[in-house]
């Protein structure tokens, strides 16, 4: 439990996961410590394993941990946690803002909301993963959409998205200094729309220039997508709900990247 679930961040966990349900009429089981069920779900997570196949030597079953995971989800207790192992690098001045970098990966989906035909997988049913990394490749917004939405379409919620986050020097930030894009986001409004917030766009032109030139500032966000797509939870998805999903991806984020 202790590797999966370090001291460090647990601490980070307990601040932000809300109080056990009270039963006014007691009686019951014992219901498990939440500090028993991370590890667990993290296992899930990041292994691929069904929530049967939990083994028992994690303490709660398969059924408590799911149950916990869907409540914790609702409460959106992972981006909260997301966003305070954020505040801990950016306190520290480790979050580098100068060259941010937006993309995608498409995943299969077997059922579910924001799911629709995949353009590059024979029109079967799938979802994307929308991301901005900061320049070290560590995920600062993330989204979750049909396999059909393009890639255009994600930029402003995505960079709306971003969470004030702490700095070593004066108020929160969440703004990038630059913004690295492929070919996908040329367009005219989106460029517009980012010198009217105060960011530097750096998009490819279609037909102009070659991606490739692009890719040497580009290739940390590349390297946290094989990072995600490895996850076998995240190579298929399973999760009914888009929220389980998207919990889902926030904590192997963490896991990789950690």
């Amino acid at each position: 439990m202790e590797r999966l679930v370090p001291d460090e961040l647990w601490e980070l966990f307990a601040r932000v996961v809300p109080p056990a349900p009270t039963r006014p009429q007691g009686g019951g089981r014992r219901r498990y410590g939440d500090r028993e069920v991370p590890a667990a779900i993290v296992f899930v997570a990041t292994s691929g394993c069904t929530w049967k196949q939990l083994p028992p030597s994690f303490g709660p079953s398969g059924p408590t941990a799911h149950r916990r995971f869907s409540e914790w989800s609702r409460a959106r207790v992972w981006a909260k946690l997301h966003r305070l192992v954020l505040d801990e690098p950016g306190a520290r001045g480790d979050l580098d803002w100068s060259r941010c970098a937006i993309d995608s990966v498409n995943m299969r989906a077997l059922k579910g909301d924001l799911t629709g035909p995949n353009p590059v997988d024979r029109g079967k049913k799938g979802s994307k993963v929308h991301l901005i990394t900061e320049r070290t490749g560590l995920p600062i917004s993330v989204g979750i959409s049909g396999a059909n939405l393009h890639d255009s379409q994600a930029l402003r919620p995505l960079v709306r998205g971003i969470p004030p986050i702490r700095s070593r020097r004066g108020p929160r930030r969440r703004k990038p200094a630059k913004l690295h894009a492929d070919k996908g986001y040329d367009y005219d409004h989106l460029r517009r729309w980012l010198r009217k917030r105060g960011i530097t766009h750096r998009i490819a032109r279609k037909g102009i220039e070659s991606s490739t030139r692009l890719g040497r500032h580009r290739w940390t966000i590349e390297r946290t997508m094989a990072w995600l797509a490895g996850c076998r939870r995240l190579h298929c998805r399973y999760e009914r709900k888009a929220e389980h999903f998207l919990a889902c991806t926030l904590i192997c984020y963490r896991r990789l990247t950690k």
